[in-house]
């Protein structure tokens, strides 16, 4: 099984904290739309012998898109490809789009799944931000989507400036009060070409605290998971039988296709990327040519991606495979660079199976990367 994800790269207007690929003029939209028709045909072959079993609308913000372009590209991938009889079709979508029309709309069509851009229910939390919806937005959608969507996320930030203990416990009681059975939830990073970067460094906002995030990410286990909610990814919280399955399918080594600029694609030995701006991507499309960069995977590329993946998930890292797909020299290494971290109690191995602990958690990537082998072969 494989997944498709198609990046819509427009935004009404641009978030402080984001550094993903995205435009806030439309001016193209309809040209990019036709541009990811043609690179969905385009790639069929890649997909010759696989079934689709999800589609996955990211960005940016695709609900800009209207229902019947979010229609038009689904048709293009069943018309190109073979897709399961019940695929996982999300759209990721901002409140502010998400009308009572718009939802009613979007339950008529192939779309199964909605990943709402709530990220907090505090007016000045959206404002900092700089949101294009506000918190009565924010509900409102909530409300009416779980009238018409089963299977809902919703994304929260945590570590927000001036955010306290108390606020975060309320912005996730708000979330529960909803019944959405997923919940992904991420630390407010700042990452170095955004507007809260230059925000934090003229002094406009104080910048996020390790710690306090910390704090926030234990509390958020200890609230979700006493709502049943399994914590089956380091940044995800769904019910049984809501995980995504698209993002389990990265984090399992499975095949994607990623359509649209900046979308990546994997096929299990080698990784491209589409050139991250619109008018090079839609004019080389338009050429027929895929604009792309590709690049082949070493052994120990894909030990590090394993190691990386596994550890952020309940399904940990194999020992038995490692050795297996990657011999025993990379099972010493591991074993070697996990002792400290397994002496204390940051890590342990259960029937085979190396994860981190409750303690673990919230540093497993930077665990991660002390057992990464860097220029092994």
């Amino acid at each position: 099984m494989s997944g498709i994800y198609i990046h819509i790269p427009f935004c009404k207007q641009a978030c402080h904290y984001c550094d993903f690929h995205f435009s806030t003029s439309m001016k193209k939209k309809e040209e990019m739309v036709l541009a990811i028709a043609k690179e969905i045909q385009m790639r069929k072959s890649e997909f010759e012998n696989q079934e689709v079993e999800t589609i996955y609308f990211g960005g940016g913000t695709p609900s800009v898109l209207t229902s019947e372009e979010i229609n038009f590209l689904i048709s293009e991938v069943y018309k190109n490809y073979s897709v399961i009889e019940n695929p996982e079709i999300t759209l990721e979508a901002n409140p502010d789009d998400l009308s009572s029309e718009r939802i009613i709309e979007l339950s008529k069509s192939k779309i199964n799944r909605l990943s709402i851009g709530i990220q907090s229910f505090f007016e000045e939390d959206l404002q900092l931000m700089n949101r294009a919806h506000n918190s009565a937005e924010a509900k409102k959608c909530l409300e009416e989507a779980t009238q018409y969507f089963d299977n809902i996320s919703l994304d929260l930030i945590y570590g927000i400036p001036a955010m306290s203990n108390e606020k975060w416990k309320q912005n996730i009681e708000t979330a529960l009060s909803f019944g959405i059975p997923h919940i992904s939830s991420y630390a407010l990073t700042v990452e170095p070409k955004t507007a809260l970067n230059k925000l934090i460094q003229t002094g406009k906002i104080a910048a996020p605290i390790d710690e306090v995030a910390q704090e926030h990410f234990a509390i958020l286990v200890e609230l979700l998971e006493a709502n049943d909610f399994i914590h089956y990814e380091l940044s995800n919280f769904g019910k049984e039988n809501y995980f995504s399955k698209n993002n389990s399918a990265y984090w399992l080594g499975k095949k994607y296709i990623g359509i649209g600029p900046s979308a990546h694609s994997y096929d299990g030995v080698s990784r491209s990327w589409n050139v991250s701006n619109n008018p090079l991507y839609i004019k080389s499309i338009d050429a027929g040519k895929l604009p792309n960069e590709i690049e082949i995977l070493s052994l120990s590329d894909r030990y590090n991606e394993y190691i990386m993946t596994g550890l952020r998930t309940i399904w940990g890292v194999s020992l038995e495979r490692i050795k297996t797909e990657f011999g025993q020299s990379y099972l010493d290494y591991l074993m070697k660079q996990a002792q400290k971290f397994l002496d204390d109690e940051f890590l342990f191995i259960e029937n085979g199976i190396l994860k981190p602990t409750k303690k673990g958690k919230f540093l497993t990537d930077g665990i991660a990367s002390d057992l990464f082998w860097v220029n092994l072969e």
